[in-house]
C-alpha cells in the first residue's frame, strides 16, 4: 500500500504581515463583498507555515473572532477546520526552536499545542486534575528552592506522610520528593495530594486555605484539547450570521435597553448546570484567571437567557457555605455563537449592585457596548437593582489596560456618572474639549484621575431620569469595606481586639432584640445570623423596631442561606429602615 507525502507548507512570505493586516481589517466588516475577501485571505494564510510567533497569534485571534462573528455558514466550517488543526502549527513553531514566551502573555495564553503553568487555588487544582489527569503535573523544578514553600511543606505534609516530622522538624536538606514518592506509590502526585487534602476533617474554606499556603505550581499541557482557548467553543442551538454593520457604542441606549421587557430565563438541570460550571472553569483556566464565582459557582443555580444576535448568557450564584457575609453574589458569562467572549460579576445589597464586566481581548471590536447592555438588562431582571456601580479598577485605577483603552469614556458615554463632584466637573471640562476638537484625546494622567472613584448609573422610570451629573446618589460613598472597618474599630476599642468576643456579644444582643428562637436554625443560617449581628448590634434602637420590621429582618437573615440568594437580595430592598442604617454605618462622611 502506497502513501502520498504531502509537500511541506511554504514558509510565511515577506508580505505575510500585510495579508494578516488585511484579515484584521476585514474580519469585522460585513458588507456584501467581505465574505469573499475573507475566504481569499484565509486561503492564502492557510497554506503558510508561520515562523514568527506573533504572526501566528494574530492569525489565531482573527480565526476566533470570525468564529464568534461569522459572515456565512461556509466560513464557520472553514474556520473550525483551521482551529481544530491549529495545534500542528504551534508544534512546528516549537520544533523550529522559536521563542514561545509570546504564547504565555495574559491575553494570548491558552492556544492549543502550548503548555501553561500557574499556582492554582485548591478548588481549581482539584477540578483540573480530575478534568485532564494525564496532562497535569506539579512543576517541581520551580518549587523545591522556595524557602516559603519549604516551611509550608514542613508544616502540612506530615498530616499525610507518617513520620515525616522526624526530618522536617529538625533536619536540613530534606528529601521531599523521596518522601512523597514513597507515600503515593503509583498514584499521580498532584491527585494524591488533592485526595489527601479532601480527606482532612476541615471546612471547605479552611481546607482550601491550607492547600493554598503550599504555593504549589501546576503545569498543564493543552495539546489539542477542547478546553484550549483555540477549541473552547461549541455549536449553538442556532447560528447568527452578520449581514450588516456591527452595533457601535454610539447606537446603544442603556436606558432604552433597560426599559425593555425582562429576558426569559431558562432554569437548567443540575447536570446541565454542572456542564456550564465546567465550561466557565475551562474558559478562565486557559486565560490565567480565577474569579470567586467561576471557581465556586453553584451548578444548581444556573439560568440561561437567549438575547438575540447569537448572544446567550448564563448566570449563577454561590453555594450557601461560600457566600459573602452580607452582599449577594451572581456571576455569569456570554457565548456568542457558542464562543465564550466575556465574564460577568455582580455583588449587591438592597437596590445597589457593583458590576464587573470583562470582554476578552480578542472580541473587543464586537458589539461590546450592546452586549454589556444585555448583561445589565439580565442583572436588572435577576436582582431588581436600581443603582449600578462600576469599580474604579474597571475604569483604570491600577489598570493600565483600562487607561489605554479609554474605559472611562466607554461607561461615561453609556450614561454613567462619577461618584465625586470634583471628578464630575473634570469630566465636564474634558467633554467640552472633545466637543471643540474632534482630534483631542484625554491624556492618560487625567484618565487616571477620573478613575479615582466609582461610577454610577441610576435606573429610574424615564419620567424621573435627570441629567447624569445632576448630583450625588445615596450609595455614592457607601462600601462594605466602610462597614467592616467600623466594626473592627469597635472590636479594637470595646473587645480588646477579640473577634470571638464581639461575635458572641453581637449575636446575643441581636437575638434578644429580635426575640429569635434559633434552636432549629441550620448551621448556615446561624452563620448568617452571626454575620448580620455584627451590623445589627450597632443600631441603638433595634429593640424598638416594629414587630413587622423585626419579622422582615429575621426573614432576611434566614434567606441568606436559601437555595438562591436573589430572594434574599430582594428582601433587603423592601426594608427601608435597615437600608437607612446600612447607609449610615457604611458611608464615608
Amino acid at each position: 500500500m502506497g502513501y502520498t507525502i504531502a509537500p511541506p507548507m511554504p514558509r510565511a512570505p515577506d508580505n505575510s504581515d500585510e495579508i494578516l493586516t488585511q484579515l484584521e481589517a476585514v474580519k469585522s466588516r460585513f458588507d456584501s463583498g467581505s465574505a469573499a475577501v475573507i475566504n481569499k485571505v484565509l486561503s492564502q494564510l492557510s497554506q503558510l507555515e508561520f515562523t514568527d510567533p506573533q504572526q501566528l497569534i494574530r492569525f489565531h485571534e482573527c480565526l476566533l473572532f470570525l468564529r464568534a462573528f461569522p459572515h456565512a455558514p461556509s466560513l464557520v466550517s472553514r474556520v473550525e477546520r483551521l482551529l481544530n488543526t491549529f495545534h500542528q502549527r504551534v508544534s512546528k513553531l516549537r520544533a523550529r526552536q522559536a521563542n514561545m514566551s509570546a504564547f504565555d502573555d495574559f491575553d494570548t495564553s491558552g492556544l492549543a499545542g502550548t503548555t501553561m503553568q500557574d499556582t492554582l487555588s485548591f478548588e481549581v487544582a482539584q477540578w483540573l486534575v480530575r478534568r485532564i489527569p494525564r496532562n497535569v503535573e506539579v512543576a517541581w523544578d520551580d518549587y523545591w528552592d522556595d524557602d516559603q514553600s519549604e516551611r509550608a511543606r514542613g508544616s502540612i505534609w506530615p498530616r499525610f506522610i507518617p513520620l515525616l516530622e522526624e526530618d522536617s522538624d529538625v533536619e536540613a536538606n530534606i528529601r521531599w520528593r523521596t518522601w512523597l514518592d514513597s507515600a503515593r506509590g503509583r498514584k499521580h502526585p498532584l491527585l494524591w495530594l488533592i485526595q489527601r487534602f479532601a480527606q482532612l476533617p476541615l471546612a471547605d474554606r479552611q481546607r482550601a486555605e491550607l492547600y493554598d499556603s503550599l504555593h504549589l505550581p501546576v503545569r498543564w499541557r493543552l495539546e489539542n484539547l477542547k478546553l484550549s482557548r483555540t477549541r473552547n467553543w461549541s455549536r449553538p442551538r442556532r447560528f447568527y450570521f452578520h449581514s450588516g454593520s456591527l452595533i457601535q457604542r454610539s447606537e446603544v441606549s442603556l436606558s432604552h435597553e433597560l426599559a425593555r421587557p425582562a429576558p426569559t430565563f431558562e432554569k437548567l438541570s443540575d447536570a446541565a448546570g454542572e456542564s456550564v460550571m465546567n465550561a466557565i472553569r475551562e474558559v478562565m483556566a486557559v486565560r490565567y484567571r480565577e474569579l470567586y464565582g467561576t471557581t465556586l459557582g453553584d451548578p444548581r443555580s444556573v439560568v440561561r437567557a437567549e438575547l438575540g444576535r447569537g448572544v446567550v448568557m448564563h448566570f449563577w450564584g454561590l453555594p450557601a457555605s461560600r457566600r459573602l457575609p452580607l452582599r449577594a453574589y451572581i456571576a455569569g458569562y456570554t457565548l456568542k455563537n457558542g464562543v465564550p467572549i466575556n465574564y460577568i460579576e455582580a455583588i449587591g445589597l438592597c437596590e445597589w449592585i457593583e458590576v464587573g464586566f470583562n470582554t476578552f481581548y480578542t472580541y473587543r471590536q464586537g458589539e461590546t457596548a450592546w452586549i454589556y447592555a444585555q448583561a445589565l438588562r439580565c442583572l436588572h431582571a435577576l436582582t431588581a437593582a436600581k443603582c449600578i456601580s462600576i469599580y474604579p479598577y474597571q475604569i483604570g485605577q491600577n489598570n493600565n489596560e483600562a487607561i489605554d483603552s479609554g474605559a472611562f469614556w466607554f461607561y461615561r458615554k453609556l450614561g454613567f456618572r462619577s461618584a465625586r463632584a470634583d471628578l464630575r466637573r473634570l469630566c465636564e471640562r474634558e467633554e467640552k474639549k472633545i466637543a471643540a476638537d474632534r482630534h483631542y484625546k484625554t491624556p492618560a494622567r487625567i484618565l487616571r484621575r477620573l478613575a479615582e472613584a466609582h461610577m454610577f448609573y441610576d435606573i429610574r422610570p424615564s419620567a424621573e431620569i435627570s441629567p447624569a451629573f445632576a448630583g450625588a446618589g445615596p450609595w455614592d460613598t457607601f462600601s462594605t469595606c466602610n462597614l467592616g472597618l467600623f466594626i473592627n474599630r469597635r472590636m479594637s476599642s470595646d473587645f480588646n481586639g477579640d473577634s470571638q468576643e464581639i461575635r458572641k456579644a453581637s449575636t446575643d444582643t441581636t437575638i434578644r432584640a429580635l426575640r429569635i428562637n434559633a434552636s432549629r436554625w441550620s448551621q448556615t443560617q446561624m452563620q448568617s445570623l452571626e454575620n448580620w449581628s455584627l451590623i445589627l448590634a450597632q443600631i441603638p434602637d433595634l429593640s424598638s423596631w416594629t414587630p413587622a420590621e423585626k419579622h422582615q429582618l429575621v426573614k432576611i437573615i434566614r434567606a441568606k442561606s436559601g437555595l438562591n440568594e436573589m430572594p434574599y437580595l430582594r428582601h433587603t430592598q423592601h426594608h427601608p429602615r435597615l437600608r437607612a442604617e446600612l447607609l449610615r454605618l457604611g458611608s464615608t462622611p
